[in-house]
């Protein structure tokens, strides 16, 4: 039995809705692709920013100094300062003066070179004669990540009425309940919570203990910081315990230390600002005083060389290639080389730098002049190819009415082709500018990764760039690089979204006069 013959118009229609279907699909591949590569995008982007939130901000303790310690403050160094400062916190904490052990907690909470700047600022400003002068202090790094983390998992609870305070033999104090009831409850509250793994605080008339034991109806505390009440009957003054979340062996901080934040926290000595010094100062061994102004400034020397170098030398190759040089078998093997240029890995240029600028020129290291020149040598195949492109996407029309009208070919070129193309050339050149921006591997190799304690000055002082700095702080064992790294990637994703956009606008413009 044969099968029946369809129309021609039938056959076409199914053609037709077949051909519809495949390009319905084909755009929704598209559009999946696009979403998922905009979905990881903004995870990447809302992860890095999380991380970086708390870097952006800082805790520093506010003392107040003397007028007659800062009087010849053009006399004042670093070493005289640190003394006044910790006078000042023996003074607030008396108590915590007569133990060694005591002290180092206490001194421990600010680093010492925490009042560098504090010493330029008051050396730049006029001597104060009387009145006291308000200092903020960077904190270390570990106690600001626990103010701005571990601090919010404290929980406080009311214990109950004080009885009387006793010290012990061994120099623990004992302290009775007022009512024989309520420490009683507190014991079996501990005991259904399993509070044994975490360190508890004892607050009584602003002077914090440690819990260390119970006795019946009565606690056994040891002393951390604050004035000690007076022994004896307490008055029923009301007792809290604070929940520290952690004990001492799972956080960086000791428990005394965790008391002395507490108390300095409620008596307004400390406060959260922006971290300014993130952005003004250079590196440094302390997180919480290191800053990106060294590598940032040594970016930006270090592209200004880059575009000096590589952008002349790439636009003026590529005209000579595409419009001036007769095609030959040399030509055609400068093309492939540099085609094969564009896709050598970086860190061969970086080898390629070490070899001639360093070992042949004897040009010194990590500075950004030799910076500059290696990723301008790594960029200068791509922007080659790209005005190639460019040049190559004029009309030929264009240099014939200009030929034709009497122009020479070089004017034909300059004044005709090459303004047609400039969009295309200033693209190219911006994106390998972006790509130069994010490159590290030849910068270590020329010797970048050093430490850079001031701000360059120019492309001959020593520097560091953004890249290499990333790498240096996510290697660092301290917590605190880990948020302060992430912010650096997102200054430097801001840096090359900038990049991006203006190569956009320059295009757009450009073509808008066409």
């Amino acid at each position: 039995m044969t099968e029946p013959v369809l129309p021609a118009e039938s056959v076409r229609d199914a053609r037709m809705r077949r051909r519809n279907q495949a390009e319905r699909r084909f755009k929704l591949y598209g559009q999946i692709a696009i979403g998922f590569a905009v979905s990881f995008l903004v995870a990447l982007l809302i992860s890095i920013g999380f991380r970086a939130v708390s870097a952006f901000s800082q805790h520093a303790l506010v003392v107040e100094l003397p007028a007659e310690e800062l009087s010849e403050p053009g006399r004042l160094d670093v070493t005289e300062l640190n003394l006044a400062i910790r006078a000042n916190l023996l003074t607030t904490f008396p108590e915590l003066a007569n133990e060694r052990v005591e002290r180092v907690d206490l001194f421990a909470l600010v680093p010492r070179l925490a009042v560098l700047p504090v010493v330029q600022d008051l050396q730049s400003h006029e001597p104060v004669s009387e009145g006291s002068l308000s200092v903020n202090l960077a904190m270390s790094d570990d106690v600001d990540l626990y103010l701005k983390n571990d601090i919010r998992s404290h929980r406080s609870t009311r214990v109950g009425q004080a009885g009387r305070l006793a010290q012990l033999s061994t120099g623990a104090y004992r302290l009775s309940d007022a009512g024989q009831d309520s420490f009683i409850s507190f014991q079996d509250q501990l005991a259904a919570t399993a509070a044994v793994d975490q360190d508890i605080l004892i607050a009584l008339s602003g002077a914090l203990f440690e819990l260390a034991d119970t006795a019946g109806a009565s606690l056994i505390l040891n002393h951390l910081a604050g004035p000690v009440p007076e022994l004896g009957e307490q008055g029923a003054r009301p007792v809290t315990a604070i929940f520290l979340g952690s004990d001492s062996a799972n956080r960086p901080l000791s428990t005394r230390q965790v008391a002395i934040l507490i108390l300095m926290r409620d008596a307004g000595m400390i406060e959260r600002r922006f971290n300014s010094s993130l952005f003004v100062n250079a590196d440094s061994t302390y997180p919480e005083l290191a800053g990106a102004a060294a590598a940032i400034v040594g970016s930006i020397f270090t592209m200004l060389v880059t575009a000096l170098f590589a952008m002349p030398v790439g636009v003026f190759a590529a005209i000579y290639l595409e419009e001036f040089a007769q095609k030959s078998q040399l030509t055609n093997i400068i093309e492939v080389n540099i085609n094969n240029l564009a896709a050598v890995p970086s860190i061969i240029f970086g080898l390629l730098g070490a070899a001639v600028f360093l070992n042949t020129f004897d040009l010194p290291r990590s500075i950004p002049l030799v910076g500059g020149l290696v990723l301008g040598l790594l960029v200068l195949p791509t922007i080659i190819i790209a005005s190639r492109a460019a040049l190559r996407s004029v009309p030929p029309s264009m240099r014939e009415a200009a030929l034709g009208l009497g122009a020479s070919k070089s004017q034909a070129v300059f004044h005709h082709v090459l303004p047609r193309a400039a969009p295309g050339i200033l693209t190219g050149a911006i994106i390998a500018m972006a790509r130069a921006l994010g490159e590290t591997a030849p910068l270590l190799l020329i010797g970048m990764v050093a430490f850079v304690s001031d701000v360059p000055t120019s492309p001959n002082d020593e520097a560091t760039v953004l890249p290499v700095l990333i790498y240096k702080w996510f290697s660092g064992s301290e917590r605190a690089w880990e948020p302060m790294t992430a912010a650096i990637i997102l200054i430097l994703l801001t840096i090359l979204i900038a990049m991006n956009l203006v190569a956009v606008l320059l295009r757009r413009r450009f073509e808008r006069r066409w």
